[in-house]
């Protein structure tokens, strides 16, 4: 149905090729190079803190895609949101054979329905709950994903 794009971009800046010295500073561009996002491994893996991190970008592209998800079936519902945000937490673990994985991500949205729309938390929870079964990243992984959300 559609393609989509990323470009990673490394360069070594060290004299030496260890696991010790190289750098784990790269780009991960978009749309042609017009967005470039300066990224690299988790300090965890000797990477800089300053720049976003694969599993970072992961869980953010989960959290994401919950979130248009989701208003994309509020809008159908005519319940107009006034804002959506989420403190998405993902959980790097390991998994079989000891490979590490990001195992379990639960997203914490928080949504504020315009003045005089109404949705109890039943409704709320089965919104998000489509949301979840129509994600198309949720869709595309193994991630035990929930949602706690916040008021």
């Amino acid at each position: 149905m559609s393609e989509h794009h990323a470009v990673i971009a490394w360069a070594r800046e060290s004299a030496d090729f260890t696991y010790d010295s190289y750098n784990r500073t790269h780009e991960m561009r978009f749309k042609d190079g017009a967005i470039v996002i300066p990224a690299s491994a988790a300090p965890a893996f000797k990477g800089n803190a300053d720049r976003v991190d694969p599993e970072e970008a992961f869980v953010a592209s989960l959290s994401s895609c919950h979130m248009l998800t989701f208003l994309a079936i509020c809008a159908r519902k005519r319940l107009t949101v006034e804002s959506y945000d989420d403190a998405a937490v993902g959980h790097l673990e390991k998994g079989g054979k000891t490979k590490l994985w990001i195992a379990r991500v639960t997203l914490h949205p928080r949504v504020r329905f315009a003045p005089g729309t109404t949705v109890d938390a039943e409704t709320l929870a089965r919104i998000h709950h489509q949301s979840h079964e129509e994600c198309f990243i949720a869709n595309s992984v193994n991630t035990e994903i929930t949602v706690e959300p916040r008021n």
